[in-house]
């Protein structure tokens, strides 16, 4: 655990310790939470989580960028959530509301707009 690898599979280590306090932040401090994300996600733990994790702390990510006026971030993180566990997007309320945020930005990509049209939230 302390080399940052999941040997056991549980999914719990330091990567999922970062990613909690990622989420931890961002309900404060959105820029804190954001520098977090962007470290632990660049690490190789990070595709080990499962991923329900990884979608559900990117749509988390998602919120901390809008939370600090990044919504062309927070496309990527959303689409990166939708490419890693789509159910995660589509069925949690949440998820749904931060896709219509930032597909309603006026400079919110055509994937994202497309994502939001299939959810049928524009």
């Amino acid at each position: 655990m302390g080399d940052g690898h999941d040997h056991h599979r549980t999914a719990f280590g330091p990567t999922a310790v970062n990613l909690a306090r990622a989420a931890a932040l961002e309900l404060g401090a959105a820029r804190d939470a954001v520098a977090w994300h962007e470290r632990t996600t660049r690490r190789d733990a990070w595709r080990w989580l499962p991923a329900e994790h990884r979608a559900a702390h990117l749509l988390d990510a998602a919120w901390a960028y809008l939370q600090i006026d990044d919504p062309r971030n927070a496309g990527r993180a959303l689409l990166d959530a939708e490419r890693t566990a789509p159910a995660e997007l589509r069925h949690r309320p949440a998820a749904r509301d931060v896709i219509a945020w930032v597909a309603r930005d006026r400079h919110a990509s055509a994937t994202v707009i497309q994502l939001a049209l299939t959810l049928n939230l524009t």
